[in-house]
């Protein structure tokens, strides 16, 4: 570990806190529906979308119809997503000639893309077209990234709320997030990039010649309009199947930077828009504070354990840091952080491959995402289920008063309480019973590169980022097979969709409920002692998953690697 290095983490750190009161209030401004600067230039394609499809924005809707419409929204685009990838070979912007995608891939990648999951099991440049980069993929990462925080809005409004049945227009909310706040970020993100050498073309290649005098053949396509909103989404689908240890994705050590910063820059904003939402931005410093201790332990570990190397080659003779499967570029410190980052959120883009990093190192980004994804998390996912989290939190705080539990002014009775356990119990129960059949079955341990702890490693780690709707991987396991491509589908649409219904479901509950002002015998939800407790219940719960597997996985791999042992 060098001071460069806990530097890095430490700028990272403070910039993103400056930008949060900043990022929040936008955020706040679109969830409120008031009007922006950016409303004259986009204001007009608003109401035109309003006119044309019939909607009107100012027409609430009660939880049950939200989730339909949103559940109606996203079955279309899968649906249009498999068909464009089945169809590929006979539609324009082929410059490769790529054939048409296979059924379970379509599939698969279909789920993926629906799901803000963005799992690949293909490489994008051998297997896409320009068309399909562009209409399948990135249509999907601002629509699956505004469908999130439209989710985060329609919870907010249920804390919010008193006495009612309406939590927000799922149309409107996600018209707005996608006019006024992805696509003018994206537009200015793209330009940046380009300018610091990321490709925008709809040529398919570029012939060149090395400095030995060979002949190479290099993939090019619109590159940086994906990569913006990949990063600024939490989508993480490369355009590239290195995704962003690719120079063409990530060409410099300040477009590695700025790309860190982009993953969480709305889930830090979302925090703060939930407190001024419920009327004390207290609450929304709370818990940023609670994820970000969980994130700060998680990069000081992985930090640690790539910093001091594989005990293996230290016998062998060979000193220093893991520098395996890192790029050369980025160095130990920006590659542990990129790997904490991309997993502590739902983004799953990668910089160096996570099956070459130490046991331990690579057990931090399987935690992060057995957690729940609520270590920021993915764009509005990430508060909505750290959301959840905080509902139990109050449960148990009420056992330990000897009263109802109360949470920003709305009582916390029995449906929210087991609603919230059924949307987080989900998690442990697919990632745990997935691994379990692919761990057994020929079909999946056909598919692990290694053998020992670290090959079930791979295919933990694989239901892991599917359920969690991640997608980054440990790249060993060779998932483009019907098997896990089915599995891995069915996994990533359960993980999405069975945590939304019961979270709309207790939105629409606290919608319905009178507010309850504190008093002195209400448990404070603002303070060191709160974020404690978040920090506990997080942890013990996400244990249900992470305890039992990393014993079988990485922690057996560790210390397999201590005593010398190859698998």
């Amino acid at each position: 570990m060098t001071f460069q290095g806990w530097l890095l983490i430490a700028a990272f750190t403070g910039i993103l806190l400056a930008l949060v009161k900043p990022a929040g209030l936008w955020l706040f401004a679109l969830y409120e529906g008031r009007r922006t600067p950016l409303h004259s230039i986009f204001g007009p394609i608003e109401r035109g979308f309003y006119r044309l499809s019939g909607i009107d924005p100012e027409e609430e809707q009660g939880w049950r119809r939200y989730a339909v419409h949103m559940l109606i929204f996203n079955t279309a685009l899968l649906l249009f997503t498999y068909a464009l990838l089945r169809m590929q070979a006979a539609l324009p912007f082929n410059p490769l000639g790529d054939g048409a995608v296979s059924a379970h891939l379509a599939f698969n990648t279909a789920v993926s893309f629906t799901t803000n999951t963005n799992w690949q099991s293909y490489a994008g440049e051998s297997t896409l077209s320009n068309l399909s980069q562009m209409l399948a993929l990135t249509i999907h990462n601002f629509l699956s990234a505004a469908t999130g925080i439209a989710l985060a809005f329609a919870l907010f409004r249920g804390f919010a709320r008193r006495s009612t049945t309406g939590i927000g227009n799922f149309w409107a909310d996600m018209t707005r997030v996608t006019l006024y706040l992805l696509l003018p970020l994206c537009i200015v993100y793209a330009l940046f990039l380009i300018a610091s050498g990321v490709p925008q073309t709809l040529a398919g290649s570029v012939d060149l010649t090395t400095l030995e005098g060979a002949k190479q053949t290099l993939a090019l396509g619109p590159v940086a309009s994906q990569e913006a909103i990949k990063m600024l989404g939490t989508n993480g689908g490369g355009f590239f199947n290195a995704n962003s240890a690719h120079p063409f994705e990530n060409p410099t050590g300040l477009t590695n930077f700025v790309q860190m910063l982009s993953i969480f820059l709305i889930g830090f904003g979302l925090t703060y828009c939930f407190g001024k939402a419920v009327g004390n931005v207290r609450q929304g410093w709370a818990i940023l504070a609670a994820m970000l201790t969980i994130f700060l332990i998680g990069v000081t570990v992985t930090y640690w354990q790539e910093a001091a190397g594989n005990p293996i080659l230290h016998h062998l003779g060979v000193a220093g840091g893991n520098m395996e499967g890192k790029e050369v570029r980025f160095g130990i410190a920006a590659s542990a952080l990129f790997a904490v980052v991309t997993t502590a959120a739902s983004c799953g883009a990668v910089n160096a491959m996570h099956d070459s990093f130490t046991a331990l190192g690579g057990m931090i980004p399987l935690i992060n995402i057995q957690l729940g994804e609520v270590v920021v998390g993915g764009v509005g996912a990430g508060i909505y289920g750290f959301l959840l989290f905080a509902i139990l939190a109050v449960f148990v705080a009420g056992l330990m008063v000897g009263r109802t539990p109360e949470y920003v002014g709305k009582k916390i009775e029995s449906r929210e309480v087991k609603l919230a356990v059924l949307a987080i119990a989900v998690l442990p129960l697919i990632i745990l019973g997935f691994t379990a059949i692919a761990s057994v079955l020929p079909a999946g341990l056909a598919g692990p590169l290694n053998k020992g702890p670290h090959g079930f490693s791979e295919i933990l780690y694989a239901f892991t980022s599917g359920v969690g709707n991640n997608g980054s991987a440990f790249a060993g396991l060779t998932a483009n097979t019907p098997f896990y491509n089915g599995m891995l589908g069915v996994a990533m649409w359960i993980g999405r969709f069975f945590i939304i219904i019961p979270m709309l479901a207790i939105a629409g509950s606290l919608a319905a409920k009178k507010y309850t002002p504190e008093t002195v015998g209400s448990f404070p939800t603002t303070g060191p002692l709160w974020t404690g407790l978040l920090v506990g219940i997080v942890l013990i719960i996400g244990g249900l998953t992470f305890l039992p597997s990393l014993a079988l996985g990485p922690i057996a791999d560790h210390l397999a690697m201590i005593r010398g042992q190859l698998f």
